[in-house]
């Protein structure tokens, strides 16, 4: 998050190895299935199935709890028992971690944490994004640097987009509309991180729907009204606002259910959210809106998405945005294996967001651990990089944007308050990106 050189990451402190360490039980897991017929039997000894297993042409799927998915006359199966919401399907996928199913009028579905199937593509289709800002860092407003400076070193790292967090304020506004003007010329990306929220400027908590949406449309419009004219195009709405303490339940779980967001504030979270995508579209319509989300927050995501409440009512206006951020910390787990609530096996989140939401996706803010040495972060540096670049094509990543750029600590930073490199860090960052052209 843009405040994390003043707090860190104490809502997940119960991660580690990228799975959760608080077990919900698994209540209500195999409600979506009815006992109706027996096909096979799992074993704990079973070996997961290769990713891509498709059936058919394979007899069954073994995903990573172990479980045993077949096949029989078009009706799906989980350890011999009949999936009840199942009929029609012509193929059976294990991808990234997950089960997919397709139609026989070729309508795809996946079966989330939540033990529903939800619509969306086949996740083996490759997205392609634009190139040209997938290397990036992350900044602040109030650096005591000329844009002239900050390109220079973004220059020297390699990186061509730049995120920094900004409202409606002329202190905020000057600064942002100097590097929008520096970067124009030479084709660097600018992200403004629209930092409005849950709470009002007292920092009490919006009491409605509509107060989040209205002054959070207001504040993001003025924005738009302002850095539009100099060439900003996107905008990322929000900044983990589902890990808000109003909105997380229980701040160590992973966020994969609807059950682990609060179903009384969620309409503020709507608000709120939606208010800053229809501000920027009110005045500048093509713009691209991001919509931000951390940990494993596809519950959230999902809610969002298919206009529902934790609850499980639904019936409210669906969220669309046009690209799909996420923050990944060490802490987290690996996002390509991100665990799940209950310490269960990790999925692929970017291929999962790929499929529901068909949209560019990107890694708005990652670094290792605060507490980590420089040695472990130039190491950790050059391991996730070459994972992101790797993935780049087929996830449809349109950018990684590291967290950030400047530390007089060493905490988090790659540079110091004189701009001077942090090494290895530093090292190992740029030489990465002048052996991986983003192409």
């Amino acid at each position: 998050m843009i405040t994390k050189r003043r707090r860190f990451l104490g809502q997940v402190a119960a991660l580690a190895g990228g799975h959760v360490l608080v077990a919900l039980g698994g209540a209500g897991a195999d409600e979506a299935f009815a006992a109706s017929d027996t096909t096979s039997t799992t074993s704990v000894s079973t070996a997961p199935s290769t990713d891509g297993t498709v059936i058919p042409t394979a007899t069954s799927i073994v995903d990573r709890q172990r479980n045993v998915w077949t096949l029989k006359s078009g009706i799906v199966y989980k350890n011999g028992v009949r999936d009840k919401d199942s009929y029609n399907v012509s193929l059976l996928l294990w991808y990234g971690g997950m089960i997919y199913q397709r139609g026989t009028g070729g309508q795809f579905y996946v079966m989330t944490w939540a033990n529903r199937w939800l619509p969306c593509t086949d996740p083996r289709i490759p997205m392609s994004v634009a190139a040209g800002a997938f290397y990036g860092i992350n900044g602040h407003y109030d650096y005591p640097f000329t844009p002239q400076q900050i390109i220079s070193t973004l220059q020297a790292l390699g990186c061509t987009s730049y995120r920094v967090g900004c409202i409606a304020t002329d202190a905020q506004l000057k600064p942002m509309i100097a590097l929008a003007d520096a970067f124009r010329p030479i084709g660097f990306t600018l992200l403004p991180l629209l930092n409005y929220g849950l709470r009002d400027r007292n920092g009490y908590l919006y009491a409605s729907e509509h107060d989040a949406y209205v002054a959070n449309r207001a504040g993001a419009a003025a924005v738009a009204k302002v850095l539009g004219p100099h060439g900003i195009t996107m905008y990322e709405c929000g900044n983990e606002l589902t890990r808000d303490r109003a909105i997380i339940l229980d701040s160590r779980q992973a966020g994969t259910g609807p059950h682990d967001f609060n179903n009384t504030n969620w309409p503020i979270l709507r608000g709120a959210i939606q208010g800053m995508i229809d501000g920027v579209k009110s005045v500048q319509p093509s713009a691209k809106c991001a919509v931000n989300f951390t940990v494993a927050d596809i519950g959230a995501s999902d809610l969002l998405w298919d206009g529902e409440q934790p609850n499980g009512s639904g019936g409210y206006r669906k969220m669309r945005w046009d690209i799909t951020t996420w923050h990944n910390y060490q802490p987290y787990g690996d996002i390509f294996q991100i665990g799940i609530d209950g310490a269960g096996p990790g999925f692929n989140l970017p291929a999962y967001c790929k499929a529901r939401y068909g949209v560019p996706f990107m890694i708005t803010e990652w670094n290792a651990a605060p507490e980590e040495d420089e040695q472990f972060r130039a190491t950790y540096v050059q391991q996730k990089l070459q994972r992101f670049y790797a993935a780049r094509k087929n996830e449809g990543i349109q950018a990684v944007m590291y967290y950030d750029l400047l530390s007089g600590d060493h905490t988090y930073g790659i540079v110091m308050n004189d701009l001077a490199p942090i090494d290895p860090t530093h090292t190992a960052f740029s030489a990465f990106t002048a052996s991986n052209a983003d192409q």
